[in-house]
């Protein structure tokens, strides 16, 4: 899959971590089902890889579904075994390198415009701006645009719906969110209240991508 291509097209890219592996299934698949084409499982959930063999078998071969906090080649391993078809880190490390080696593209993690110097020839496809709110929201992402104009940025890390918009008007390629919309559901919490969440992001995500498309 082209991963730069999905998370411009689509906008969202939801991440999954939870105490439950049943619950943190269900949630994958409910997410599916809302219309949400990218999904990340945090291996750092509980039996993550677990969840990821399931879910893709659930989703079929070709749905995008990618493994997250991928931190090493061992973990890039497992993840692609288990069925992940992109990787996700948290910073630069060994993971993007394996990863990449696998064919599977990565969203890379960074902060520093030292570190997206960095992530290219690591061999990422997009770069995480992670953690976003601590790097200083929207207006960080839009500084870092000055000198990066061309990277697909995303940023993570306390991303709700009012701050979804203004990312994406700040020039994100796409936003990640993780506990805004996910909620408790990967923890057993419910599915139809995870509905709800999704449908009202994804209502925000459409229609900035629609104000791009007519600026």
């Amino acid at each position: 899959m082209d991963l730069r291509v999905a998370l411009a097209t689509h906008r969202l890219l939801a991440i999954v971590r939870g105490t439950d592996p049943e619950a943190a299934v269900r949630t994958v698949l409910t997410l599916a089902e809302e219309g949400v084409e990218l999904i990340e499982v945090s291996l750092t959930g509980a039996d993550a890889l677990s969840v990821i063999e399931r879910a893709r078998k659930e989703l079929g071969p070709d749905r995008p579904l990618g493994a997250g906090t991928v931190l090493t080649a061992d973990d890039a391993r497992a993840a692609r075994r288990a069925g992940a078809n992109f990787a996700v880190t948290p910073a630069l490390g060994d993971g993007i390198r394996e990863a990449h080696r696998l064919g599977l593209p990565v969203l890379a993690g960074v902060m520093t415009p030292t570190e997206i110097l960095a992530a290219r020839p690591l061999g990422a496809a997009a770069l995480k701006i992670f953690p976003a709110a601590e790097a200083g929201g929207p207006a960080y992402l839009k500084a870092l645009r000055g000198p990066f104009p061309h990277e697909a940025f995303v940023p993570v890390g306390g991303v709700d719906e009012v701050a979804a918009r203004a990312y994406l008007d700040a020039g994100a390629t796409a936003v990640g969110v993780g506990s805004p919309l996910v909620g408790d559901a990967a923890d057993g919490g419910s599915q139809t209240a995870l509905r709800t969440r999704a449908r009202a992001l994804l209502t925000v995500v459409r229609k900035a991508s629609f104000a791009g498309e007519a600026s």
